[in-house]
C-alpha cells in the first residue's frame, strides 16, 4: 500500500531524472570543438609591426624573441555563443641565448586583454582557432 509521502517521493525522483536528462542533452549540444590551428596576433612595440600568425597544436613558432606553443585550441559550435580559448606556453629567448618561460596558461579570443602576453617589446594574444591553415603543417617525425 502506497502512502501519500511515497507518491510525492516518486514524483520528485521522476522530476529529478527528467531534469538530469534535459541537462545532459543541453551539455552534449554545447561540446567544444578541438581545433588543429591557433591563430595569434602579435605586436612588435619597437617597429609598430602587427602580424597574425598560425601555429599548429604542439608546434612552436617564433615571433621576435618569443616562442609560442599552443597545446590545445577550443572553439564553440557555430550555433552557440562564440567562445574560443587556447592553452599556450610562451618562452623568451634572452640575450644570453637562454630560454625562459614567461607565460603558461589560457588565452581567450573574446577577452584578448585578459591573458595576453605583455612583454616589454612584444604583445601576443589569441585571435581564433581553426581546423585548417594556409601554412603547411609540420612534417611528422620520421621513424626507422
Amino acid at each position: 500500500m502506497r502512502t501519500r509521502n511515497s507518491k510525492i517521493s516518486l514524483r520528485r525522483s521522476f522530476l529529478v531524472a527528467v531534469g538530469c536528462l534535459a541537462l545532459g542533452t543541453a551539455s552534449a549540444s554545447a561540446e567544444r570543438i578541438s581545433n588543429k590551428v591557433a591563430e595569434f596576433t602579435g605586436v612588435d612595440k619597437i617597429t609598430g609591426r602587427i602580424i597574425s600568425f598560425d601555429v599548429y597544436i604542439n608546434e612552436t613558432v617564433q615571433f621576435g624573441a618569443l616562442q609560442v606553443t599552443p597545446r590545445v585550441c577550443y572553439s564553440s559550435p557555430e550555433t552557440e555563443e562564440p567562445k574560443t580559448d587556447t592553452f599556450v606556453e610562451v618562452d623568451e629567448i634572452t640575450l644570453d641565448r637562454k630560454i625562459r618561460r614567461i607565460f603558461n596558461g589560457w588565452m581567450f579570443a573574446e577577452s584578448p586583454g585578459l591573458n595576453a602576453v605583455e612583454h616589454p617589446v612584444y604583445d601576443v594574444w589569441l585571435k581564433t582557432c581553426k581546423q585548417e591553415s594556409d601554412v603547411p603543417a609540420p612534417e611528422a617525425p620520421k621513424t626507422n
